[in-house]
């Protein structure tokens, strides 16, 4: 169809009104202005005379071009021409009409806004040109612009694009936002630009004009359609509209396509002109006003504003902001500067002093006289000419204003009615806002994460009658995503499916654009020219208009809407609007800076901001009225302090406590008011994950807020009280009652293997109180930490269906939607699970949720927070059934629907993406952590039953540790229970298995990780599990032939020709006097506890060091054993301090003793402190007893309660001082052999009596002797050994079992004689009487005692030591009156008599004894053990003659009478040494103390505090070294091989059991069977065998079955 306007003056062309008006228009000339350009330019059109081909011309000054009729006239813009240019303006349109006259293509460079696309656009509308415009984006490819292939009817087709289409047609391509494109897409175009040839994917070739011309002279034209050739039209050409990069982002132009262009600064206009149009637009505002607005507005877009980061001033929008203040001249102009710049949020503290700097430069500070508009007060509906419209009536300075604005087709609702809305007074300013906004433009809305954006949009939406569009951006969206989509239709054809904003736009919907913040700038550019003039281009070719050039359009064309859409035409809706919604820009940073110069330009922005206190407490009290209202003030109390903290990491905190959060917490506060406030909010920000600094953060701010941990969760909970009943079709969790669903399908109901423990039980509880309020669920954690498991079970108590659905990179939101499949041939979409969930009312789980992109996973928040969603298939999925109203396609959630999403925990090593921080706050959030040990400990028990408990125990330390080295960032990879499981599971099945291969399952994925695998092997060789140790390290001790034993002669009790000698001794019977109780503070510290036997087998079983100053002393040790706990007390003795730990636990606990214990008034002090543990019924106490002040303290260890006790005698009470020898100050003892059956013995050295300290009755019994005592051992409970000072003679006391106070018998004392054997010939030998450095208080097994000295025998003993023996029996003693047996294996050379003085101290000689004899008994193994210096050592035989001995704190030796063995074991030197070397030597006179640990092992500790446990007796270290090796596995040094189940198998089996020496080994000697042997044949490196009695007689026929052949 002929436009008329081409024929306008020519004869027989229908003139008329049109033509007379598009006359008038072109004829337009700009009048001079003062101070103007002498040179005006203006526009005419003038009439070119007669003839059909010919049309008009237009002048611009004085260049003119001649009009051509357009072919497809619907083509050419419509309506850009203003009422009056700027002459600005027509001096570019001249610009532009030269270039196009010169055939050049165009550049139109500038500041962001529409100017540019105005002016082109104007210039094609005055030279009647067709336009095909494409707004390029970082999505575009080369298809777009030049063939895109298509399916039609089952063939494919190559379909011309815009490029392609303007080249042939004749039409002028407009190329908007070069810099967007990603790099090398646009060289496509180079040879189009430059000599007009393209090659196309259909195989024709363009060719220029001038070129296919010349061609036709000699060809005809089917020649050249046979040859493919396309002519390309002279009128082709190209304006391409771009950015300057790098003044803006985006990127730069390449350098060949740039020299083809011909470039114009297009700027903003100038200020005159600017003034102009704002005086139009706003004539009730004042001049001067307007006028300042423009110079601040000026003032920003200046070079100085930008050097100062600033950016532009959008002074597109400028004479939007008039209108309203036309409408509103009372209104504050800094409110409407910061709805077009709103510099609070945009920029940082000095952008903003600039801003405000420029304000108050130009008087557009706010005064108090400046005014806000307050509240709508009503809304009206106005339907004229089918144009929805709506009066509003607002309030500001107590004045209502009417204005109108666009409306929805939608009854309309009274501001701030619907019933989830709370109405706050800054909800109601800023809707008043919005409406003055919704006047001429587009809104944004700001605001931080679950402030209440979308409420108050959808509020906005209900008020003026509007449907509302939601559609969730994403980071990766592209244009395509926004607009249109291809798809397939069921014949297998292609086509484009526009996308729910081009519907929204037809339809005049309210679209809500959620989460512009996270959207690519480069793809939000193809909405500019939608925005900006209501026009949009899309991929299928059709073309959206604003409804003004629509209409025009028609009445020029003069076709029907059928007409105009079969041509692909249609009308944006007048009542279209964008409300789009993004969080706050963060300053300074690059990657969240998204508010940029080109945005500025689109919308209006409104700032939402966090609800101020007060506010805050109203919605929370009107939406939960059950809310504790104590709770509520701490609640918000904290969240406001956190959000007006200027620390980033605070404000990153209070992110996860927005509005939306807080009422979550509220919700569940009021149906659970016993819950805990510190849980709930630490809950909400996922603590648990948060990094260190973080988290000790928000515990300040808590502790701050005083919202503290209840107390019950300091207390380990018991899985009695969190048992799962169901009963009577109710389930109940913990104190939470649920009833059971009744489930249709019920296959799909979950049922897996699931062992309760106590923590899962916790999380279980805490969803059930959420699935309760309807919440949806989001379940966080590491790997295999049982978030499944922990959902299955969920699911499986309460009978509900589930579907399942695992994200994955590749999800799209089709995929999370759809499911296509082919029947019969056809494609056909199958719903997805979610689709199901949704209809059925079932549970959705999603797994993996972090793996998917954030775009997929974000449509998840339509669903969950509008109850919306759309599906690839075009399907609509609503809320609720009202809102069918008959419309097709309509999915109802069901309302028994619920979401439980899964994730692990944000950050490395997880690659997925931060769900959490994008979605978290629309979940009720769970954080799923490993178990507790003590509950992991019970849950492996259930998977591996015949898995030794010592194993499960050493497993679930280690990964403890790991776990806690991952939480510090040490290690990246958090192992888990699942690891832990799969190994248990290994165990149980092949228990031959050792631990250490096992344990390789799970860590060889870190084998070539250098640093980690140090890591790794340390931590499980601290906790006992030997990873890299092999079956033959073993490196116990020497073993050192034992003398022969010697008999020694007689110990005869009283016994001479007189008959009994014995002496009465009056015992006296007094109360104690009780001092105290004094509280005392006892502290807890770590034990970092190390196992021994990590890389070899050795006698030391495992290690820890006490917190020691380096100054302090150690200086008793002693160990009690009750129930099955072994308890370690130390004693230090500078400060004097007590530390007290079970072996076993992972705490020690300290008590300072400095202030108790006092100083000596004059010289140097230096106090020697013992110390007895008691045994029930006073477990847990301990009387701590100074040796020179003779204090005796009793420490209560569970109440901390502190007493002192005094003694009545005298002689241990006061204290005589001999001030001229310090020497001989006087020592008290304690002795505590009895301890644990609560009585204890002291005596003075030198001093005659004995006191009997029941702690139980609180008496004590005072016996008098008639001797001086030098030392006593108590050997029996009724017989006591006493040794006379000076003369060494030895006394046996008997004592009545228990002395009573009524009952004060008298105790009888025997001298006790010791007789050599008779050497005949009547000669007697001197006796030299020695002191034993320990007796034993029982006697040795018979067993043991026969084995000792080889008889068999049964009868009373005791065992010593002293310093001229290695151990000494005395048989028949104490008991039998009759002569006791003295035999003993004695040393070479006595103790004291070899001592060497220059190894230890720094040479300096010892004084006196030291107090301590490091001598233990152990009965039950048959050993005397004591700890050396080295110098008491033969070193040489322990040490080959190369090694020299290393640094030690000293030597065990065990004397071992069961095999009749000495080792000696080195002790590792301690890691510091106190410098008080003389004190040291008073203590000890090694640097290491020693005591009994359970029945076959010591306990030792240096002088630095390094506690080590040690295993002596033989059977003991046997029984570990099988374990040992059980633990390391023997599949390394095995050869495997399959056998039958004859002889020859059981014969395989022996040799797998027992290392036997090769053919041609040197056999190990019988005599060693029963014991641990380091024999080798010569010239070979020792082998480590293992024997055990049992299978000597095995070992040797084993021996003759391979001399044998």
């Amino acid at each position: 169809m002929q436009s008329r306007l081409l024929l306008l003056g020519a004869p027989g062309g229908h003139g008329g009104p049109a033509a007379r008006r598009v006359r008038l228009l072109l004829g337009q000339v700009v009048r001079r202005q003062p101070g103007g350009d002498a040179r005006r330019s203006e526009v005419k059109l003038l009439h070119a005379g007669a003839g059909a081909d010919t049309g008009d011309t237009v002048n611009i000054g004085d260049v003119s071009y001649k009009l051509k009729m357009p072919k497809s006239p619907e083509l050419v813009p419509q309506n850009y021409f203003s009422d009056s240019l700027a002459q600005s303006v027509i001096q570019h349109l001249r610009w532009i009409m030269q270039k196009d006259l010169l055939g050049q293509d165009v550049f139109l460079i500038g500041p962001p806004g529409p100017l540019r696309r105005s002016i082109a656009m104007q210039y094609l509308e005055l030279t009647k040109r067709e336009v095909e415009y494409i707004a390029l984006s970082r999505d575009t490819t080369e298809t777009d612009l030049k063939q895109r292939r298509e399916i039609r009817a089952g063939t494919a087709f190559y379909i011309d694009q815009c490029a392609v289409r303007a080249a042939t047609e004749g039409r002028t391509l407009v190329l908007e936002g070069l810099e967007k494109v990603e790099r090398n897409v646009l060289p496509v175009l180079n040879n189009l630009l430059e000599n007009r040839e393209m090659q196309l994917e259909d195989g024709r070739f363009l060719m220029s004009a001038e070129r296919y011309d010349k061609l036709l002279q000699n060809h005809t034209k089917t020649e050249l359609d046979a040859w493919k050739i396309v002519r390309v039209s002279e009128d082709f050409r190209v304006i391409a509209l771009g950015l300057p990069v790098p003044r803006y982002s985006g990127n730069p132009l390449d350098p060949p396509l740039r020299s083809r262009f011909q470039a114009r600064d297009i700027y903003y206009l100038p200020f005159q002109d600017q003034l102009k149009l704002l005086y139009s637009v706003g004539a009730n505002v004042s001049a001067e006003k307007i006028s300042q607005l423009l110079s601040f507005a000026t003032t920003l877009c200046s070079q100085e504003s930008s050097a100062l980061g600033l950016p532009d001033f959008p002074l597109d929008s400028l004479p939007a902001a008039v209108q309203i203040l036309d409408s509103f001249p009372m209104m504050s102009i800094e409110r409407a500067i910061r709805w077009l710049y709103p510099y609070t949020v945009l920029l940082g503290h000095e952008g903003k002093m600039a801003v405000e700097v420029v304000l108050k430069r130009f008087e557009l500070q706010d005064s108090r006289s400046s005014l806000l508009p307050e509240e709508v007060v009503r809304v009206e509906k106005m339907t004229e000419n089918h144009v929805f419209q709506a009066s509003v009536t607002i309030r500001i300075a107590e004045k209502e204003v009417t204005i109108k604005v666009p409306a929805g087709t939608r009854p309309l609702s009274q501001p701030c009615t619907s019933d989830r809305f709370i109405q706050t007074l800054s909800h109601k300013q800023l809707l008043a806002e919005m409406m003055q906004s919704h006047m001429v433009k587009d809104i944004c809305l700001i605001g931080g994460k679950g402030c209440g954006k979308t409420v108050i949009a959808k509020n906005f939406a209900d008020t003026l009658g509007y449907n509302i569009e939601p559609i969730m951006l994403y980071q990766d969206m592209t244009a395509r995503e926004l607009l249109q989509q291809r798809y397939t239709l069921p014949n297998g054809d292609t086509a484009w499916r526009s996308s729910p904003l081009v519907n929204a736009a037809l339809e005049g919907k309210l679209v809500l654009l959620d989460g512009i913040h996270r959207v690519n700038a480069g793809t939000f550019a193809v909405l500019q020219r939608l925005i900006h003039d209501r026009e949009l281009s899309l991929y299928d070719g059709s073309r959206l208009l604003r409804e003004d050039r629509y209409m025009r359009l028609k009445e020029e064309l003069q076709m029907s809407d059928e007409q105009l859409q079969k041509r692909s035409i249609f009308p944006v809706h007048p009542s279209f609007r964008i409300i789009a919604l993004a969080e706050p820009p963060v300053t300074g940073s690059t990657a969240q800076q998204w508010l940029g110069p080109e945005f500025l330009t689109m919308f209006f922005f409104h700032y939402m901001k966090p609800l101020v206190k007060s506010e805050e407490i109203q919605v929370i009290k009107e939406m939960v009225p059950n809310m504790p209202q104590e709770a509520l003030d701490k609640l918000l109390s904290f969240t406001h302090k956190l959000r007006e903290t200027q620390d980033p990491t605070a404000q990153s905190l209070a992110a996860s406590l927005s509005t939306r959060q807080l009422l979550r917490i509220s919700r569940r506060l009021s149906q659970y008011p016993n819950e805990n406030l510190h849980s709930a909010v630490t809950k909400a920000c996922l603590s648990r994950f948060l990094p260190s600094l973080a988290r000790s953060a928000l515990e300040k701010n808590l502790a701050d807020a005083t919202i503290e941990i209840s107390t019950d969760n300091n207390l380990e909970p018991e899985l009695e009280d969190y048992k799962c009943e169901v009963t009577s079709g109710s389930l109940r969790i913990g104190a939470v009652s649920a009833p059971i669903y009744n489930a249709h399908e019920k296959m799909k109901v979950p049922d897996v293997l699931f062992y309760d423990n106590i923590q899962h039980m916790i999380v279980m509880e805490d969803m059930l109180k959420d699935f309760l309020l309807g919440e949806h669920l989001l379940l966080v954690g590491n790997q295999g930490v049982g978030k499944n498991k922990i959902v299955d079970r969920f699911l499986h108590l309460l009978n509900r269906p589930r579907e399942y659905i695992q994200l994955h990179r590749d999800t799209t939101v089709q995929t999370l939607t759809l499911q296509p499949s082919v029947k019969d041939g056809l494609i056909v979409y199958e719903d997805s699970p979610l689709v199901k969930a949704v209809k059925l009312g079932h549970v959705l789980v999603v797994d993996e949720a972090d793996k998917a992109p954030t775009n997929v996973t974000c449509i998840l928040k339509t669903l969950v927070e509008n109850g919306e969603m759309i599906l690839a298939d075009g399907r609509r999925i609503v809320a609720n059934s009202a809102l069918v109203n008959g419309r097709e396609n309509v999915v109802v959630i069901h309302p028994d629907f619920r979401m439980i999403v899964l994730a692990n925990r944000p950050g490395f090593p997880f690659l997925g993406n931060d769900f959490f921080g994008t979605l978290g706050d629309i979940f009720s959030c769970h954080a799923v952590d490993n178990p507790k040990p003590h509950s992991e400990l019970k849950m492996l028990r259930q998977y591996g039953p015949n898995v030794p408990e010592p194993i499960l125990q050493k497993l679930v330390a280690a990964f403890g540790e790991l776990r806690s080295l991952a939480d510090q960032g040490i290690i990246n990879y958090p192992y888990s229970t699942r690891e832990v499981v799969n190994i248990v599971k290994h165990l149980q099945k092949f228990p031959a298995e050792g631990l250490s291969s096992v344990v390789r399952n799970v860590f060889d994925f870190d084998s070539y990780n250098n640093d980690m695998r140090e890591i790794l092997i340390n931590t499980l060789h601290k906790y006992g599990i030997p990873i890299g140790a092999k079956p033959t390290s073993v490196q116990l001790a020497k073993e050192l032939p034992l003398p022969q034993q010697t008999f020694m002669g007689y110990w005869t009790i009283g016994q001479s020709r007189n008959g009994m000698q014995k002496l009465l001794c009056p015992a006296e019977t007094h109360r104690i006097d009780v001092k105290g109780p004094a509280l005392i503070n006892i502290q807890e510290y770590p034990i970092e506890r190390h196992e021994g036997r990590s890389q070899t087998f050795t006698e030391e079983c495992a290690s820890w060091k006490l917190p020691l100053d380096e100054i302090n002393l150690i200086c008793d040790i002693a160990t009690s054993h009750e129930n099955e706990e072994n308890t370690l007390y130390v004693v230090a003795c500078n400060p004097v301090s007590l530390y007290f730990m079970n072996m076993t636990g992972k705490s020690g606990y300290f008590v300072d003793l400095f202030d108790i214990f006092p100083r000596a008034a004059s010289g140097v002090w230096h106090p020697f402190v013992t110390v007895a543990p008691l045994g029930n019924p006073l477990k847990g106490q301990v009387i701590l007893h100074e040796q020179q002040s003779s204090v005796i303290l009793l420490l209560d260890t569970t109440s901390q309660a502190l007493h002192r006790l005094i003694l009545p005698s005298e002689e241990f009470t006061l204290k005589k001082t001999s001030w001229w020898n310090k020497e001989e100050a006087e020592t008290y003892k304690m002795c505590k052999e009895f301890a644990h059956k609560n009585w204890l013995v002291f005596y003075k050295e030198k001093g005659n009596t004995l006191a009997v300290l029941d702690v139980l009755e609180g008496r004590t019994h005072t016996i008098s002797l008639p001797i001086n005592l030098q030392t006593v051992f108590l050997v029996a409970e009724d017989k006591w050994l006493l040794v006379e000072s000076k003369t060494h003679q030895k006394y046996l006391l008997t004592k009545p079992a228990h002395i009573k106070s009524e009952d004060s018998r008298v105790c009888q004392l025997y001298v006790l004689k010791e007789e050599l054997p008779s050497t005949g010939f009547g000669v007697t030998q001197e006796t030299d009487f020695s002191i034993p450095h320990k007796i034993s208080s029982h006697q040795l097994s018979s067993e043991n005692l026969s084995s000792a000295v080889g008889q068999k025998i049964a009868s009373p003993n005791r065992i010593l030591a002293d310093e001229n023996s290695y151990a000494t029996v005395v048989v028949g003693f104490p008991d039998l009156m009759s002569p006791s047996e003295v035999y003993s294996w004695k040393r070479p050379t006595s103790l004291h008599k070899s001592r060497v003085t220059d190894t230890f101290y720094g040479g300096k000689k010892k004084i006196g004894t030291p107090k301590q004899s490091n001598c233990v008994t152990l009965l039950d193994t048959n050993q005397i053990v004591r700890i050396l210096p080295p110098g008491e050592v033969p070193l040489k035989d322990i040490y080959p003659k190369d090694v020299i001995p290393p640094q030690t704190a000293g030597y065990i030796e065990v004397t071992d009478l069961q095999s009749k063995r000495l080792r000696y074991i080195p002790i590792p030197g301690s890691d510091s040494l106190s410098p008080y070397t003389t004190w040291l030597s008073t203590i000890s006179d090694t640097d290491a103390l020693l005591a009994e640990w359970g029945k076959g092992g010591v306990v030792t500790v240096d002088m630095g505090g390094r506690i080590r446990l040690w295993e002596t007796g033989l059977e003991h270290l046997q029984r570990s070294l099988m374990e040992w090796r059980n633990m390391i596995g023997q599949e390394g040094d095995r050869l495997m091989q399959s056998t039958g189940c004859g002889r020859a198998g059981s014969a395989a089996m022996a040799h797998g059991m027992w290392d036997l020496p090769r053919p041609g080994h040197e056999p190990a000697s019988p005599a060693s069977a029963g014991r641990l042997s380091t024999t080798a044949p010569p010239g070979k490196p020792k082998t480590l065998l293992f024997f055990s009695s049992p299978y000597a007689q095995c070992w040797h026929s084993a021996l003759n079955l391979l001399d044998t052949q």
